[in-house]
Order: structure tokens, then sequence, then C-alpha cells
């Protein structure tokens, strides 16, 4: 059975096809910028197994239905819409940056303590600069910032297998296409990137929007 993610209403996620979940981190340099993945020990999960939405749960990354006595809001906020159509286009020399702020979980590989990729892309005419922005672009989780070689064409992205990666003290990382689909059975666009919430605050529900930093969200 191909992997597949369900929302449940005001509960956890649902995932099938899937027999393990794999613990990821960011690796940062001395000065707290984030460069690479952490690569993990793998979960073992039933299939399917339920995994924590509202973050509450004493066994996590597993529910544990802290929801259910929590009375657990999880009620969804996020386009079920392709991305492109909400998406700014940031055209350069070689490469084309698009941008759906909505996505963002904050995670930072999009610029360092001198510049961010939307400086950069200015200055992509050095084929340094141009391929060092890919790599961040290709960094980072969700997928809210994408390149493309010419406008009008395809997003380029790495070809992950289908696997959800559990960040620390972060939300669930959803890689190699795994549809997701909402509680009301509506589906959301396929991305090969995806960050799901699971500190249960996001104001962007499913998807994370960076709440778990200003909450203090932690696995323990």
């Amino acid at each position: 059975m191909p992997p597949r993610i369900e929302v449940e209403e005001h509960g956890p996620y649902r995932v099938s096809g899937l027999s393990s979940v794999k613990r990821t981190w960011q690796v940062e340099t001395e000065f707290g910028e984030p460069i690479d993945w952490g690569d993990g020990q793998e979960i073992g999960v039933q299939d399917p197994c339920r995994l924590c939405r509202c973050g509450l749960s004493k066994d996590k990354p597993r529910c544990d239905d802290a929801c259910v006595a929590a009375g657990f809001d999880g009620a969804e906020t996020a386009h079920h819409g392709p991305s492109s159509e909400r998406r700014q286009v940031f055209v350069g020399d070689g490469v084309v940056l698009t941008d759906e702020q909505r996505l963002c979980t904050d995670a930072g590989y999009c610029g360092d303590r001198f510049t961010k990729v939307w400086q950069m892309i200015d200055e992509t005419a050095d084929p340094e600069v141009r391929e060092r922005l890919k790599r961040m672009v290709s960094l980072c989780p969700s997928g809210r910032i994408q390149y493309l070689l010419e406008e009008g064409g395809e997003p380029v992205e790495q070809d992950f297998e289908p696997a959800v990666l559990v960040q620390a003290d972060g939300p669930f990382l959803v890689r190699g296409g795994i549809p997701v689909v909402g509680s009301d059975g509506e589906p959301y666009e396929v991305r090969n990137r995806m960050a799901l919430c699971r500190c249960g605050q996001s104001g962007n529900k499913p998807f994370c929007d960076g709440s778990h930093k200003t909450t203090g969200f932690r696995d323990a």
C-alpha cells in the first residue's frame, strides 16, 4: 500500500504504508545557523499508526489520545489548492526563486547572519552565489521556497524516498510526495517537501507555521 497521511478531526495523523519514522535535527554552525539535516534513529511504528498532532502526548511522536482529554481544537485552516497560485516569483540569472509564505516553519535555512535568498537572487550572475542559493532552497523543510531553472518551468526537487521524519522539538517532515488528506476527506496539494504541525498551535493547520518555537514545544 502506498504511504498516505490522513488528518483525524481534532485528533492525530493516521499514517499508513510506513513501518517506521525517523528522527532528524537541524545541523548548525557555531553561530546557530542551520546548514544541514541530521540523520537519526528509526522509530518502529505499527502500520497504520497514529502520530500526535496536539503536542500533549506522553508517548511522542505517537498519539496517546491526550487530544481527547484536552479537547484539542485541530480545525484545519490551510489552503487545499496548488501553492503555485499563491507563490511570489523572483527572477535571477539562471534560476528563479518562488515563495509561499504561509508554509514557513521558521527553520532558517533561507539565510545566515549576512544575507538571505531573497537578496541573493539579485547576485546570481555569480555561479557560486547561484549554487549556494540552490543548496539553501533545497534544505527548506516545508517547500516554502522552491527554485526553477527558468520561468514557467517545474520546481527542481531532490529525489526523496517517501518518509516521515520527526524533527527534534519541531514538526513532522514529510518527504517524497506522500499524500495528505484533510479530516473532511479533501486532499491537500501533493508536494515533495511538507512540514506538519505537531505542537498543536499552528495557525495554518495541519501545516507547521513555526509556532513550536514561540510556544517552547519540546519532545519530552
